[in-house]
């Protein structure tokens, strides 16, 4: 199944919601790979493995599965999650990219690949049905997340060094 979605950061026409800047938001996704269990609720360990340019490898422990995967870092661009096939499970990824269509518009199209194409019975097209929607959740907390690091100051350059 092939999924992706938008979800604004910053609305010109809201003044109600906060503006973050494109580096705030860089910071954020790049902290929800390093240090997901801010993030994901039932993830027990994160383990960050090798770093090279641009990508680091991770494992990550939710109770007895355990899932390498590989992260890789585009600055202030995209953060893309690669899950190579492992055991039972299919290749997958995630990729974060952040999207500025005007100067005061920011935006970050989250795009999923489970690896299983798409289905076409119904007992399937539901259970995609769901995963799509955990998926938006979980993007939605992640912003939610992300705009009270840059609240509270900890996504400001100073803070981080």
């Amino acid at each position: 199944m092939k999924f992706e979605h938008l979800i604004q950061i910053n609305d010109p026409l809201n003044p109600l919601i906060d503006t973050i800047t494109i580096e705030q938001l860089w910071r954020g996704l790049v902290m929800r790979a390093e240090s997901p269990m801010m993030f994901v609720p039932h993830l027990d360990e994160c383990t960050i493995g090798e770093r090279t340019s641009g990508s680091f490898a991770r494992r990550l422990r939710y109770g007895d599965l355990v899932i390498d995967d590989v992260v890789h870092l585009t600055p202030l661009k995209e953060v893309r999650f690669e899950v190579p096939a492992q055991g039972e499970i299919a290749a997958s990824s995630l990729r974060m990219i952040i999207e500025a269509p005007t100067s005061a518009m920011l935006l970050v199209r989250f795009c999923y690949d489970d690896g299983q194409g798409e289905h076409t019975d119904p007992a399937n097209e539901m259970y995609d049905d769901f995963k799509r929607s955990a998926y938006q959740e979980a993007d939605i907390d992640t912003v939610r997340i992300v705009r009270q690091l840059a609240q509270d100051g900890k996504l400001d350059a100073t803070r981080l060094n």
